[in-house]
């Protein structure tokens, strides 16, 4: 997936994803490379990042779907 802008993937800063916390549930987000999303699992919530900038809010995410939730997270992302 690209931000839209230059054609380039989007990526997280490391540090700044330690800090970020999913604002429905407070629970960790897990990065997914492949979509330039940050996922929290608790929620079924996908959160789109955006020019390196991510898109907290519940009403730009994405509902993950089943085979999102219940496949094993993928290398790059905390656990």
């Amino acid at each position: 997936m690209t931000d839209g802008r230059d054609g380039k993937k989007a990526n997280v800063d490391p540090k700044l994803l330690e800090l970020l916390a999913c604002p429905l549930t407070k629970g960790p987000l897990a990065w997914d490379p492949e979509r330039g999303e940050l996922v929290s699992r608790v929620a079924k919530l996908a959160y789109p990042v955006r020019d390196g900038i991510p898109i907290m809010l519940p009403s730009e995410a994405r509902v993950l779907s089943a085979e999102d939730v219940l496949s094993p997270p993928r290398p790059g992302g905390p656990n």
